[in-house]
């Protein structure tokens, strides 16, 4: 009588597991940025709307419309508050209420507005006993932001994190913590 050969197939580790899960989620939150290019170019205009109307963070530093919502800090200038998908425990969004598509429409003579913008960050967290040096302040750059109008993160703990948007919130092409953009706006052309 003959044998039968029995085929075994390997056992995956937990750490092989692991790493295709996380190649996995790269691949979405990558296929997510072509999306958000897509969109952004198919969309985009100028960078500083004419009619601010259509924009709902408009409408929120503006009170226009409800339910808004709760405004954290409110200055002549900006607002913040949290943010409705939080990527952690604290997740704050400062806008401006002047509209702005982006720090794609801002030069050398917004550089006030966004250090204002960034130091009222930095003071907010740490009414909330964050340690602004252990947060993550800073910007998405077109094409890869979700709404067009400026809005400046502060998120804390990273590690709270997923890994999706420990990529998303990582210093990069697509995200510029907020003294860097500061740098940036301050060699900009009037």
């Amino acid at each position: 009588m003959g044998r039968s050969k029995v085929k075994y197939m390997p056992i995956q580790s937990k750490g092989s597991m692991k790493r295709k899960a996380k190649m996995y989620i790269a691949g979405l939150a990558g296929l997510g940025l072509i999306v958000l290019v897509s969109i952004y170019n198919c969309t985009s205009g100028e960078g500083r709307q004419a009619d601010d109307q259509k924009c709902f963070f408009c409408d929120f530093a503006h009170r226009r419309q409800g339910p808004p919502p709760v405004l954290e800090v409110e200055t002549s200038e900006y607002v913040i508050f949290k943010d409705k998908y939080p990527a952690a425990k604290h997740h704050y969004l400062a806008i401006p209420k002047e509209h702005f598509d982006s720090l794609k429409a801002l030069n050398k003579s917004h550089v006030g507005l966004v250090r204002r913008m960034e130091q009222g960050m930095i003071e907010f967290l740490r009414s909330k006993n964050v340690d602004p040096n252990e947060a993550i302040v800073g910007f998405h750059l077109p094409p890869f932001i979700s709404v067009r109008h400026l809005h400046l993160h502060g998120i804390y703990p990273p590690a709270d994190m997923s890994f999706g948007n420990r990529i998303s919130f990582m210093p990069s092409f697509w995200f510029k913590k907020s003294n860097d953009a500061i740098r940036e706006l301050e060699d900009r052309e009037l």
